[in-house]
Parts: structure tokens; C-alpha cells; sequence
């Protein structure tokens, strides 16, 4: 006699391959939806001038053309470059700071770390207009506003929060034999920290590295108000060619395609190491 279980296995495997189609069918259409963008953002890129209209945006170009990239280049080539002379020192700084704390609140306990951990992580809620003004205010007195020091700055503590909470949440993984092990070796905190926990924490300084990178590059409002002219980053020069009261739409879209690109790179060069650290538990709280 078959009994109510047998029959909703029997029931389960008999649809099991229509289940599946259909959840890749889904998927698969999630993916169009998502991908339309960037099939607009190509495509408009690589057109001429005289095809570029809203109504025609979904249609191929009769001929594909990358002069659009030489065009907006000159323009755009003074914010790439300091955008990158930006990201670069404060993803890296701000991911070794984060490695310190984060290894400090996971495995030197001390009196009040129940206490500063969450006081440092309050800073990821902390909006940047409740802060703009008398952030601004502050680099003036330092004489770090124009130039690309105070917008360093401000990312390489504004990334601390999420750098730390990375790293802590990577360091707690670690065997506490481990750091023993080294302390019993005669390695201090410091000597244990270069020596024995970043280099197994690859995983984690990739997320960190990738999300600040990210974040520091993609950056508008700072860039803005904390840099003059000369040392505006490239979302300031992106926004200066789409910004005018009418918009080069081809133009548009290719800085945006090469204000991407090393975002792009970062992903495609850290991925393996990104996912990882996914995996590692690295964004866990």
C-alpha cells in the first residue's frame, strides 16, 4: 500500500524538471531586466551622433563607431586619473586600519570592547549630510580642502566601520591556537597581526578592498563639496557632460562606460578572492 509520503515523493520527482525550467526561465528573465541598462549604455555609446535619440534608443547602430570614447575622453581623463590616485591610497589604507581593529576586538579582548566595537560600527548609519558641513569645516582648518588629502581622508574613516566589521567577522574564524601558538613563539600583537593573520586573511582584505574601492570611486557628494576643480574626481567630470540642459546622450554614455571600467577590473581581478570571503563568513555580523 502506498503510503501519503511515497506519493509526494513520486509527485516531487515528476515535476522536479518543469520546477527547474521554470526557475531558470525566471532567472533568466531577471537577467534581460537587468542587463537592459548596460544593452542601452553599449549600444548609445556606439553610435553616431545623428542616431542618438530617446525614441531610437533600442535600436543597433547602422555602423559601429568607438570615436564617441576619443571624444570624451580629454574631458573626462583629469577626473579618471585623480579618482584613481584617490581610491587606491584609501581602499588599501583604510582595509589595513580595518585588518588592525578587526583583529584586535576578535582576539584581544580588553576592557570595553563589548562597548567600541558597536560604537564603531554606529559610524555605518551615520548619513554624509548630517556631517558635510562641519566635516568641511574641519578639513578648512587643516588645510585640506581642494585637493585630494581631505577627500583621502574622509574615505579612509568613513570605510572604517565596514572594513572593521569585515575583518572582525573574518579574524573570529581564525583558531585561537593559532594566534597562541604565536604569542607562546614570542610574537606580539603587531608580529602576529602582519606575520600570521592577514596573510590567511586574503579572503577578507579582497571584500574590503573591492567595497571600498567601490565605494570611494562611485563617491559624488565628497568629491563635490571637499575638492576644487583641478582635483575633481571622475564622477564630477561624468556628471559635468550628462549635466548640461541638453544632454549629449552618446557622449554620456561612453564616459559612463569608461568611468566604469576599473571597477570592472577590480571585480574581474579580485573576484575569485571576493567570493571567498563571501563564503568565509566575511560580511557576516
Amino acid at each position: 500500500m502506498t503510503t501519503t509520503s511515497e506519493t509526494s515523493t513520486r509527485i516531487r520527482s515528476r515535476w522536479a524538471p518543469y520546477v527547474t525550467t521554470v526557475r531558470y526561465l525566471v532567472l533568466f528573465a531577471l537577467v534581460c531586466v537587468f542587463l537592459i541598462p548596460v544593452y542601452v549604455l553599449l549600444v548609445t555609446a556606439m553610435k553616431d551622433p545623428a542616431q542618438v535619440s530617446p525614441s531610437r534608443m533600442w535600436n543597433l547602430p547602422d555602423s559601429f563607431s568607438v570615436d564617441t570614447f576619443g571624444e570624451v575622453w580629454p574631458t573626462l581623463e583629469p577626473g579618471f586619473r585623480n579618482s584613481v590616485l584617490m581610491a587606491l591610497p584609501a581602499s588599501i589604507i583604510s582595509s589595513l586600519l580595518g585588518a588592525a581593529n578587526g583583529f584586535v576586538l576578535a582576539k584581544w579582548r580588553f576592557p570595553g570592547a563589548d562597548v567600541v566595537f558597536p560604537l564603531i560600527l554606529f559610524g555605518m548609519f551615520i548619513p554624509y549630510q548630517a556631517i558635510l558641513i562641519p566635516m568641511r569645516e574641519l578639513l578648512t582648518d587643516w588645510n585640506m580642502v581642494g585637493g585630494l588629502s581631505g577627500l583621502i581622508l574622509v574615505h579612509i574613516i568613513y570605510g572604517l566601520p565596514i572594513t572593521t566589521l569585515i575583518f572582525r567577522s573574518y579574524f573570529v574564524t581564525i583558531s585561537d591556537e593559532l594566534i597562541d601558538s604565536a604569542q607562546v613563539d614570542g610574537a606580539g600583537m603587531i608580529r602576529t597581526l602582519v606575520f600570521v593573520a592577514l596573510p590567511i586573511a586574503l579572503p577578507a582584505f579582497a571584500v574590503a578592498v573591492i567595497w571600498q574601492f567601490t565605494s570611494a570611486w562611485n563617491d559624488f557628494l565628497f568629491g563635490l563639496v571637499l575638492t576644487s576643480t583641478d582635483s575633481w574626481p571622475v564622477t564630477v567630470a561624468l556628471n559635468n557632460i550628462a549635466g548640461g540642459q541638453v544632454v549629449p546622450f552618446h557622449e554620456a554614455m561612453a564616459a559612463a562606460l569608461l568611468a566604469s571600467i576599473p571597477t570592472l577590473l577590480v571585480y574581474v581581478l579580485m573576484g575569485r578572492f571576493f567570493m571567498r570571503g563571501l563564503m568565509a563568513g566575511a560580511l557576516k555580523g
